[in-house]
């Protein structure tokens, strides 16, 4: 008996965790003391790309890919339930969904703790739009370590799947698109205000990250920090509380953004106040709360971070954070199609500052025009008189605006008039009526009278005027202006 085959079987067991399993497989040829050694490896290293060798075209052959999956099966059955501790499996070469997720299964329920998945298939062997991960694994006890990495956009994880990893130290998720419902639920047993959240990755491109609140728990705790490491990213949609900090914000190559920072009514009023109102608040505040919005004003690093954006939507909540950023707020020279929502409880206080801000602004959509009216939005708007009422407006370039949820109020169509007014380039308003919910325009003689506005407002202004009208007005009108 050779030397090394004299050692005990726990240490050879060790050495055989360290090789990739085909090869581990491979060694029963040097000793029968090997033939039954491999099969109590605790660790398992399955890479299709060994087996298939794609770059020659052999995993497309019908027979090699099934010799593939034979010799995983194959292992997975030798080892029976013996314990396994970590699973890696790089499958990228059109094996069944329903295939890999037996495998996952299998390790699952060996107790595996640390696994780490390369996965990627054919549409044509996918029923639905998407892949799902098998709902064991969201569900693991023993999980401590997991990453998950695709060749392309994969929806990883739903919120009827269910979701406890109490076990789970550490999570690395790569793809070209992350989708994941509600990541407290993805992850409860996180604490996730108390983290210094980063998300990194040298590759993603789009990234869908939604945060809310959980029942039972204060729902309105704001992360310390989060931090975005991410250069290749072009597309990004981020719905969060308010972090207290933004360190890091690395997205040179952002094309597209939607940011909403959610915030609570108290908090609303403490941005809302004066400074010196946080001061004697902060004496009675017990949850600190006051501190925290003092805080709010780091948003402008996020702001920083995305300025190089060419279409940004903005959520209510996002506009009255922005308020405390105004002084500082960044250009965005590359700013070309601008979203902004709006809410009769939210305030437009940055709305004059971020549209001096894009010189190169082309279009503006806006969902809804009733906002909560500040003295701060008085040079956007018509809510106020002012005398420097439209001045932000004056220096802007749009040529086109477009309004979604009208609702025929005196209040919106003194807006309208304020934009008519005061934005120089304006070649295009195009106004669509909220067909959801009722709204005064069902009055036959309140919708007579809005039409007969817009058509005066079409008939004095230079810019092409269209009011879209549901069906429920038993017409259809378009005011067609003049170029």
């Amino acid at each position: 008996m050779d030397r090394v085959s004299s050692r005990p079987d726990e240490l050879l067991c060790h050495v055989l965790s360290f090789l990739p399993t085909k090869q581990a497989a491979l060694t029963p040829v040097l000793s029968k003391r090997w033939l039954n050694l491999w099969k109590l490896v605790p660790n398992l290293d399955i890479d299709d790309s060994v087996f298939l060798h794609p770059e020659e075209g052999k995993g497309e052959r019908d027979g090699i890919r099934q010799s593939f999956v034979d010799f995983v099966d194959r292992v997975l059955a030798m080892q029976g339930d013996s314990p396994i501790k970590n699973f890696s499996l790089k499958c990228i070469t059109c094996v069944h969904p329903d295939i890999v997720n037996r495998w996952i299964r299998n390790v699952l329920r060996r107790g595996v703790s640390d696994l780490d998945l390369f996965i990627d298939f054919s549409w044509e062997d996918i029923e639905e739009t998407s892949y799902y991960l098998p709902e064991e694994m969201f569900l693991s006890g023993t999980l401590v370590k997991l990453k998950l990495r695709s060749e392309r956009s994969v929806d990883w994880w739903h919120e009827d799947m269910g979701s406890s990893l109490p076990m789970l130290k550490s999570l690395d998720i790569d793809s070209e698109m992350i989708f994941c419902d509600d990541i407290e639920k993805f992850l409860p047993s996180f604490p996730w205000r108390n983290f210094d959240v980063t998300v990194s990755s040298a590759s993603l491109r789009k990234l869908s990250l939604h945060g809310t609140g959980c029942e039972g728990l204060k729902p309105w705790q704001n992360p310390k920090s989060f931090s975005f490491d991410t250069p290749s990213l072009l597309y990004l949609n981020y719905s969060e509380f308010v972090a207290e900090d933004y360190p890091l914000v690395n997205m040179e190559k952002l094309l597209e953004a939607r940011i909403n920072l959610m915030v609570s009514d108290d908090q609303i009023k403490r941005v809302r106040a004066p400074d010196s109102d946080w001061l004697e608040d902060d004496e009675d505040d017990e949850d600190g709360e006051g501190d925290v919005v003092q805080k709010f004003g780091n948003v402008v690093k996020l702001m920083n971070g995305i300025h190089h954006v060419q279409r940004l939507q903005l959520p209510p909540d996002t506009l009255e954070v922005l308020s405390l950023c105004c002084e500082s707020m960044p250009v965005f020279n590359n700013l070309k199609f601008l979203g902004v929502e709006s809410e009769e409880d939210r305030g437009w206080q940055a709305m004059p500052v971020l549209l001096r801000s894009c010189p190169h602004l082309e279009t503006i959509i806006f969902q809804g025009l009733l906002h909560y009216v500040t003295d701060q939005c008085g040079d956007a708007c018509a809510c106020i008189s002012r005398e420097d009422k439209g001045r932000s407006l004056k220096y802007c370039p749009v040529n086109r605006i477009e309004i979604q949820g009208f609702r025929g109020t005196m209040k919106e169509m003194a807006m309208i008039k304020h934009f008519l007014d005061y934005f120089p380039c304006l070649k295009r308003m195009d106004v669509f009526i909220e067909e959801n919910d009722p709204t005064q325009l069902r009055n036959h003689e309140v919708s007579k009278l809005v039409i007969e506005m817009f058509r005066l407002y079409d008939k004095l202004s230079s810019c092409n005027v269209q009011l879209l009208v549901s069906d429920f007005l038993d017409q259809k009108w378009t005011a067609q202006g003049h170029l």
